[in-house]
């Protein structure tokens, strides 16, 4: 007697190959929706190395910054062009690991959120990008004048550079960066710090 499963072997395959190309013709945006880099997650580790450049306090810092961020999908567009360029705006929140290799304390530990501009080439390849925005942290403060006066530190930053995505997932960045610390005068002496120089990123994307 001849079975009725060779049948239902052959036909539900073809059945789903039939539909998954209606779905595919009748609404594509839906399928390609995240091709665009500045529309998925990313996570970034970041390291820098920073030296001050304004004279508030009498110490020479050098900082050697270690972060890991994490980028969100674009929230909008500022400016889109026909070639496919577009000007996009991220969210941009990032744990920071500072070591001082010169200064008054020897760590800073803190948080910094930010937004992202991010102005994309129409190739989907490279853009350039400005983050500016800050957070608190902590770090451990010495009787040393010219240092920070408590372990409270706010921080102030921001960066420009370049990104280039190398694959689908993986990206790299470079960028000359800038921060501030300070504890909002809540100490007298309050002399702060500002440093820069340059940071540079490994990027991995997901959905």
């Amino acid at each position: 007697m001849p079975s009725a499963f060779p049948s239902i072997r052959f036909t539900q395959p073809g059945a789903g190959l039939s539909a998954l190309a209606l779905c595919l013709l009748s609404n594509p945006a839906s399928v390609y929706a995240q091709d665009h880099p500045a529309d998925r997650w990313e996570v970034v580790v970041e390291a820098g190395y920073l030296e001050k450049i304004r004279h508030n306090s009498p110490l020479d810092y050098v900082i050697a910054p270690l972060q890991v961020a994490w980028r969100s999908p674009a929230m909008f567009d500022l400016w889109s062009g026909e070639s496919g360029a577009r000007l996009a705006v991220r969210n941009r929140v990032a744990v920071v690991l500072e070591t001082y290799l010169e200064g008054g304390e020897d760590y800073y530990f803190a948080f910094a959120g930010a937004p992202s501009f991010e102005l994309w080439a129409a190739d989907k390849k490279s853009a350039l990008f400005f983050e500016i925005g800050g957070g608190a942290g902590l770090t451990n403060s010495k009787d040393i004048p010219g240092g920070q006066g408590q372990d409270l530190t706010f921080n102030w930053f921001s960066q420009l550079g370049a990104r280039y995505q190398f694959n689908k997932d993986r990206a790299i960045t470079a960028a000359g960066y800038f921060t501030h610390h300070s504890n909002l005068g809540m100490t007298d002496p309050n002399p702060g710090i500002d440093a820069l120089g340059l940071n540079v990123g490994m990027v991995w994307q997901f959905d």
